[in-house]
């Protein structure tokens, strides 16, 4: 089934008197872009997450989101230096002693100086925790790559409808190529007998031959063909499980060349017609492809 590359997934479970979610977002990418914001305890986790995202992803721009819920990420508490402390306390009494200064070197006067006390935070290291966030990240996939399914089941939907819209307008186009082209030499003839005069003997075999060389370049089949080719592939590739949206893409680009070569060959107003209404068929296809995984 073809994925989209728009998607959301959500997962919460409780943990050490709160919670932890674990939530996902994707938006279309070119390739597969994983943004990671995670505790500081879990950074150690970062390139696993990574992974196990990518294993699911082809395509697309994925942020995940750990969140601790009423906990606190760490333990704070204070460090005292004292080695620094009795170095401090050295260099006052030496100062104090130079400059014949009175008064007292006490604790108040050392907690004040810098660098003395300290708040240190201990990360949180706890296995329960990772065990729980790499479950929740694979519920909050399984919810993302559901969404995703869901979207481009409805995408794939929308393309074959317009499909059959543009096979309905090639197979008119087909049916009309054969007229432009006799139209085209008929045409031509008249115009090389007004030109030469009636008075003028002509070999009709040769100028026949010349004529029909002439007016085969306007002849569509090798366009209409290739472009039903490419309608079949396409076709095809929205039934596809894999990522086929540069494969729809690169379709979609070979079928424009095909159309914009059909209109430029014909010249004919009836032709024109079919050929801007397959044009705006396959514009808007491309705008759908762009969100395919």
């Amino acid at each position: 089934m073809m994925r989209s590359m728009t998607g959301y997934g959500r997962r919460e479970a409780a943990w050490t008197g709160g919670s932890v979610a674990a939530e996902l977002r994707s938006v279309n990418h070119r390739f597969c872009e994983v943004v990671m914001r995670l505790p500081k305890s879990l950074s150690a986790s970062e390139d696993d997450l990574k992974r196990t995202i990518q294993r699911r992803c082809a395509r697309g721009r994925i942020e995940l989101t750990v969140s601790l819920i009423g906990n606190r990420e760490g333990e704070k508490s204070l460090s005292l230096d004292r080695a620094l402390a009795r170095q401090y306390h050295r260099l006052l009494r030496g100062l104090q002693r130079d400059l014949r200064l009175g008064g007292t070197i006490d604790v108040a006067l050392l907690a004040g100086l810098r660098d003395l006390v300290a708040v240190v935070e201990r990360p949180l290291e706890d296995r329960q925790l990772k065990r729980i966030v790499r479950r929740l990240v694979g519920g909050a996939l399984s919810d993302l790559d559901a969404m995703r399914r869901r979207e481009g089941d409805a995408l794939a939907r929308d393309m074959r409808v317009r499909m059959r819209m543009i096979r309905d307008e090639t197979n008119s186009v087909s049916a009309r190529a054969p007229l432009v082209v006799q139209d085209y030499f008929d045409r031509m003839k008249a115009r090389v007998e007004k030109l030469v005069g009636a008075d003028i003997p002509l070999e009709l075999g040769r100028l026949n031959q010349e004529l029909a060389q002439y007016a085969d370049r306007c002849d569509l089949t090798e366009e209409l063909t290739r472009l039903s080719s490419h309608l079949t592939q396409f076709e095809a590739a929205l039934k596809g499980r894999g990522p086929v949206g540069r494969t729809l893409d690169f379709l979609l680009q070979e079928m424009g060349r095909e159309v914009n070569t059909i209109g430029s060959k014909a010249n004919d107003a009836a032709i024109a017609v079919h050929v801007v209404k397959i044009k705006g068929e396959l514009e808007k296809i491309r705008e759908q492809v762009q969100n395919i995984e």
